[in-house]
């Protein structure tokens, strides 16, 4: 027995990739890792896990060499990250969040570029390029700009530099932001080759689906280490804790507001018609029955996902009440359709972006819009925003024809762009300022929701600071506080919440829960399935066409079949994606 534990812990070493000893990093008062150990294996996909500003880029900038440690020791195949930092940087492939791309640069020229960073002759390397491009499904587009291309395929192009000089051990900070699920379905299967192969790869991510795809994960909060090992470790810790309310239809947004309002409950989302609860440890369901009962719909045990233990561990999801919503009247308009849009095409040369697309969208609706990256989700966001003038077709907001009357319809409307709108020269409150004078909100009233939208969205500390020092989920927060500034009947948020921890991204829905509550419309993209969850409908948009519009639980039940008779959001989105790939395809 006891040779077997030497034996074990011997191979456990010798297949151990990186090393991470006691390491604390601080940047001036603020602490970003303390006493960190950890390791990392050889062939095993790694997640890196934790809300904003729990270390996780921290921690890979130092795997990488591009952050020394304060104290402790971090190893990377023997070598110090340190004292041996010329062999880190060609042992390690290293993927930032925001990847440095060269955008008027080609595909290949791109790739040329790095294995010249790389001290690599790029004349004597198109086997090497040709290997990559085959593996990233990119051999198609070598002559195209990477500013031209899809978030998916900027991902993989950002890959493809990262293995150029074949590292053993892939560095990859959250590679799955902006990405479709089927891009992000070839993500995870080019990974799955490399750790196949034997290479070290580490995922960070704050998509908890992502991470219980991983065999092995570190979950950080506030720069320490939570938990270490298999995320179904975790997920078993909260056997018998997790329940759904089924089929509560119409009155899914006040249940879940109950809900989470009650001291039993750590956290709970939409799922569809139903809502899905986690009980505090040591909690009974009493309550949770209760209001079943009082909601007339049956209460069932679920199985427990790494999610209801991530957000357990944290301490739960924040409450069911919208502090703002709190504060709105409700919304009166006139008509029950808030928006609509009648074959509305955009082309772009000979290029169409969206192609005679058509639906409603009734008052106090939370409404998605779904698609592959360049499907024209956001092209027909900003058609209805009056940010783009449509090539045919019409759109109505609040009544207004936006050919017509766009000074009109903006002012009924507010919008959360896609890529950050904010102003980075100015501080958040000059931003919150500059958005209530652009509203031309009155002198009182101005500051009146200023500080309203301050103290709800906890910006107190921040008022001196610009957007770009911002952790990414206060400046979510920010660009949502001034997009709801004038308080508009519709709003439209284009995927306001990639890239954020899920508490941040339930503290968001509470808001939007509330919201549509008062009657107001929202309009959200999301790459979140879990999102779509919470929406009414949900228009699919695929090569800029319409390609299904129902409730969340009709396109998943047209999904369904023998091999996958409960299938998700995320199996609905890729069955109707590659359905109608298939059916153009044929066409064509």
């Amino acid at each position: 027995m006891l040779a077997c534990s030497i034996t074990e812990t011997t191979l456990q070493r010798e297949n151990t990739a990186v090393v991470i000893e006691a390491v604390d990093k601080h940047f001036g008062n603020v602490q970003a890792l303390r006493e960190l150990n950890a390791d990392i294996q050889y062939g095993r996909l790694t997640g890196l896990v934790g809300p904003d500003g729990a270390g996780k880029t921290t921690l890979m900038r130092i795997m990488t060499g591009l952050l020394a440690p304060n104290a402790g020791r971090v190893t990377v195949s023997g070598y110090d990250v340190v004292d041996d930092n010329d062999a880190i940087h060609v042992l390690t492939g290293y993927m930032p969040q925001r990847f440095g791309l060269y955008e008027d640069l080609s595909v290949m020229e791109n790739m040329q570029l790095y294995a010249q960073l790389r001290s690599m002759d790029a004349r004597y390397n198109n086997e090497l390029f040709a290997e990559l491009l085959d593996f990233t499904r990119l051999g198609s587009f070598t002559t195209r700009l990477a500013g031209k291309l899809s978030g998916g395929m900027k991902q993989k192009l950002g890959l493809a530099c990262a293995l150029m000089a074949r590292p053993r051990v892939l560095l990859l900070d959250e590679p799955g932001v902006g990405v479709d699920p089927v891009s992000r379905q070839d993500l995870w299967r080019m990974v799955q080759a490399l750790t196949d192969e034997g290479m070290a790869v580490v995922w960070s991510t704050a998509y908890l689906d992502e991470a219980e795809r991983c065999e092995s994960v570190l979950l950080l909060n506030r720069g320490q280490l939570l938990f270490e090992g298999p995320p179904q470790k975790l997920t078993a810790q909260l056997e018998g804790r997790s329940f759904r309310l089924e089929n509560v239809g119409a009155e899914r947004r006040t249940v879940l507001t109950k809900a989470l309002d009650l001291p039993c409950v750590s956290d709970g989302v939409i799922q569809g018609a139903g809502v899905r609860v986690v009980l505090r440890d040591g909690a009974q369901p009493d309550d949770i029955q209760a209001l079943a009962d009082q909601a007339q719909v049956r209460l069932t045990a679920v199985p427990a996902r790494f999610e209801d233990a991530f957000i357990d561990l944290l301490g739960g999801g924040p409450g069911g009440t919208s502090a703002l919503a709190e504060r709105l009247s409700p919304v009166e308009l006139g008509s029950d359709i808030a928006v609509s849009c009648r074959n509305l095409t955009k082309r772009f040369g000979d290029f169409t972006a969206t192609d005679n697309v058509t639906f409603d969208v009734h008052k106090g609706e939370v409404f998605g819009l779904l698609g592959p990256n360049g499907a024209g989700k956001s092209t027909t966001f900003k058609m209805l925003c009056g940010l783009l003038k449509p090539t045919s077709g019409e759109a109505q907001v609040v009544g207004h024809d936006l050919r017509r009357a766009t000074g009109a319809a903006k002012s009924r409307l507010g919008y959360m762009a896609q890529k950050f709108s904010l102003y980075g020269l100015l501080s958040v409150r000059q931003n919150l300022e500059f958005s209530a004078g652009v509203y031309q909100l009155e002198r009182s009233t101005r500051r009146e929701r200023i500080d309203e939208m301050i103290d709800t969205f906890d910006l107190a500390d921040w008022l001196s600071a610009t957007p770009d020092s911002l952790p990414l989920g206060l400046k979510q927060r920010l660009a949502l506080a001034c997009s709801l500034m004038h308080r508009p009947p519709v709003l439209f948020l284009d995927e306001p919440t990639s890239g954020v921890d899920p508490i941040t991204r339930r503290e968001f829905w509470t808001h939007i829960n509330g919201l549509a509550r008062k009657g107001v419309t929202i309009m959200v993209t999301t790459h979140f399935m879990d999102e779509a969850e919470y929406c009414d409908r949900v228009a699919m948009l695929s090569r800029a066409q319409l390609i299904a519009l129902d409730t969340p639980d009709a396109l998943k039940q047209g999904a369904a079949g023998v091999d996958n008779p409960d299938p998700t959001m995320e199996d609905a989105f890729i069955h109707l994606v590659e359905t109608a790939d298939r059916e153009m395809e044929a066409r064509a």
